[in-house]
C-alpha cells in the first residue's frame, strides 16, 4: 500500500496531528509568504508596524477629543484594540482562503489539511508579533505599570490560539465548497468591529446595551487587552470564552472528520 493511499485511510485524529507536528512545513512556508509579500521592498515586513503605528497616531487624540476621554487613559485602550482585532480580522478573512490558496499543494499530493490551516495562522502571528511591539512606547508614555496580573495574557493568548484554529477549520472548509461565504465572513468582522469595545470604552455604553458586551469577540479582546493595561478581566469573560471554545472545537471536529477529504474535490 502506498503511503499517500494508506494516509487517505487515516483516523481524523492522527491526520489532524500530522499536519499539526509538521512544524518545519506550516512555519517555513508561512514565513515565505510574508517575504514574498514584501519582496523588493526597502523596509519588507516592518510596512506592517509602520502603517499601523501611523493608524494608531493618527486616531488616538482624534477619538480621544470626539469621545471627551483622557488622552493618557484612552490611547493604550485604542491601541490594544486596534492591534488585536486587526488580529483577530486577518486571522478570520484569510482563514477562508486557507485550503483555496494552497490548492497547487493539495492536488500535487497528499499534505494534511490542518497544516495549511497553521501556515495561514502562523503568517497572521508574524504580522501580530510585529505590531505589538507598538504598544510598549505607548504604555511607558502612559504610565502603566503592569503586575504579575499580566501574566493572565498567556492563557489568554493560548485561548486565542485554540479559537483561531478551530475556526479557521470550520471557515477553511465552509468558504471552500461555498465561495460566497468568504465575502460574508468580511462583511460580518466589519460589522462586528463597531459592536466590539475597539474604538470606544464599554463603560460608555447605557445599561440597556451592555448585551452588546456578550459578543464573543469583545470579551476575548477583554482578556487580552485588560492584563496589558494593569488590569484583570471579569470571571464572566473568562466562562464565556471557555464556553465558546467548547462549541467552537466540538464543530470543528465534527466538520473535520466528515469532509476533510473532499477538500481537494472542491478546490
Amino acid at each position: 500500500m502506498s503511503r499517500a493511499h494508506s494516509n487517505l485511510h487515516r483516523t481524523a485524529w492522527a491526520d489532524w496531528w500530522e499536519g499539526t507536528r509538521r512544524t518545519d512545513i506550516w512555519w517555513t512556508l508561512a514565513w515565505f509568504d510574508i517575504v514574498l509579500r514584501y519582496r523588493r521592498s526597502m523596509l519588507g515586513p516592518l510596512w506592517l508596524t509602520v502603517s499601523m503605528g501611523a493608524m494608531i497616531g493618527g486616531m488616538g487624540p482624534l477619538y480621544s477629543s470626539l469621545f471627551g476621554t483622557e488622552l493618557s487613559k484612552f490611547f493604550p485602550h485604542l491601541a490594544l484594540g486596534i492591534i488585536f482585532w486587526g488580529f483577530f480580522s486577518s486571522m478570520a478573512t484569510e482563514s477562508c482562503n486557507a485550503f483555496i490558496g494552497s490548492a497547487n499543494y493539495l492536488k500535487q499530493g497528499y499534505f494534511p489539511i490542518s497544516l495549511f490551516v497553521w501556515r495561514s495562522m502562523s503568517r497572521n502571528v508574524i504580522q501580530f508579533a510585529h505590531q505589538i511591539v507598538l504598544y510598549v512606547p505607548v504604555a511607558i508614555w502612559a504610565g502603566i505599570s503592569l503586575s504579575w496580573s499580566a501574566l493572565l495574557v498567556l492563557p489568554a493568548l493560548l485561548l486565542a490560539i485554540v479559537n483561531a484554529h478551530a475556526l479557521g477549520i470550520i471557515l477553511g472548509l465552509v468558504c471552500t465548497r461555498f465561495r460566497d461565504v468568504a465575502q460574508i465572513v468580511t462583511s460580518v468582522m466589519q460589522m462586528l468591529m463597531f459592536l466590539t469595545p475597539v474604538f470606544w470604552l464599554p463603560e460608555s455604553l447605557p445599561d440597556r446595551a451592555e448585551y452588546i458586551l456578550w459578543n464573543p469577540l469583545a470579551q476575548m479582546l477583554d482578556l487580552l487587552r485588560t492584563p496589558l493595561m494593569g488590569g484583570v478581566s471579569e470571571a464572566h469573560n473568562w466562562w464565556g470564552i471557555v464556553g465558546w471554545t467548547l462549541v467552537t472545537t466540538t464543530v470543528s471536529s465534527l466538520l473535520f472528520k466528515k469532509y476533510r477529504r473532499r477538500v481537494v474535490y472542491w478546490l
